[in-house]
């Protein structure tokens, strides 16, 4: 059988199917997964040998799907379509696989939950099934069955050769910081991430290494690395498998509520992880990580967002109001 599996976005969303792609690889060896997303993230998959990437570079017009369809009816027989996005294009792509023959599964949709959640707040509702439980349903509707046995992505050593080659082994303590996010409800204060560096480099036997995307994150994160010591941006510097292989020798992970926490789990590491804006109610926590690991603010009005916005209804941020010595302490 082979199973076509649409999941084009964002990072942390398809990063938290990664656990179950991989379940499904072990448990069905003899069948063939075709995962359809950017080409960038086709190392989230490494080591599964019958999981197959088909990269694309986006959807922005109605006949880049049947382009898609076409390469897609070129490359493969497909047997099933699991849609894990449910949009607007997935759901044209399900149409032409459907008149086509093939069986056709989606995962259930909770926009509605997901509004009440943000009218009624987390005190006032009920937790949402996690994300990554929706991806199972989907999964079981199309006949699969997924385990939790998934601990780590397979170590790729040539990444992890190019780490080491680079930035040496771990001999004392070294802390991996994501201090940015997509949206400003996201973000720390920059003061207050950069207090934790300064804080945390005084003790020389600790080594931050900070993570990061995009090219004004990235010079403001080299501006950084400048001015503290033992403290190295890789933002921008490494392929996704030699980030994640540096994210597997690090002692733990500080980040917001973005894709690294996500990331950090594909290789089995702890993460302290920020939550502002959003909240764990809506089901988007990583993948086995503790809940006892979260810092966040118990405020009536979160979560305000699903995953992230620029404004805050009272303009004073209040769900960002954690200090540098709150991280130390968790750490």
């Amino acid at each position: 059988m082979t199973y076509l599996i649409l999941r084009y976005s964002s990072l942390g969303n398809v990063a938290m199917m990664v656990p179950l792609i991989a379940s499904l690889s072990e448990n069905y060896p003899d069948d063939q997964f075709i995962v359809v997303c950017h080409k960038r993230l086709e190392d989230l998959f490494y080591g599964m040998d019958n999981v197959k990437i088909v990269a694309f570079e986006g959807l922005k017009q109605i006949r880049d799907n049947k382009h898609l369809y076409l390469l897609l009816k070129k490359q493969y027989k497909i047997d099933v379509v699991i849609d894990l996005q449910d949009i607007f294009h997935t759901h044209l792509l399900r149409f032409l696989f459907r008149m086509s023959g093939a069986k056709v599964v989606s995962v259930q949709p909770n926009r509605i939950h997901k509004l009440l959640l943000c009218l009624r707040g987390a005190t006032k509702s009920s937790i949402l099934k996690p994300e990554v439980e929706r991806y199972r349903d989907a999964f079981i509707k199309a006949g699969l069955k997924t385990d939790n046995t998934f601990r780590s992505l397979k170590i790729n050593e040539a990444a992890r050769e190019t780490i080491i080659k680079q930035f040496g082994k771990n001999e004392g303590r070294w802390i991996g910081i994501a201090p940015f996010a997509k949206h400003k409800t996201n973000t720390m204060p920059y003061q207050i991430m950069k207090e934790l560096i300064e804080r945390l480099t005084k003790n020389n036997n600790t080594q931050v290494f900070l993570f990061g995307a995009g090219e004004v994150e990235c010079e403001m994160l080299r501006q950084w690395a400048s001015i503290y010591k033992k403290t190295e941006s890789v933002a921008g510097t490494l392929s996704m498998s030699e980030e994640l292989e540096l994210m597997r020798q690090l002692d733990v992970m500080i980040c917001m509520d973005s894709a690294n926490q996500h990331l950090a789990s594909l290789v089995g590491l702890r993460t302290i992880s920020i939550w502002c804006g959003t909240h764990k109610s809506a089901g988007f926590s990583a993948w086995k990580q503790n809940e006892k690991d979260i810092i966040e603010r118990n405020l009536s009005c979160r979560p305000c967002t699903i995953h992230g916005k620029e404004r805050c209804k009272f303009g004073n941020f209040l769900c960002k109001q954690i200090s540098a010595e709150e991280i130390i302490k968790k750490i």
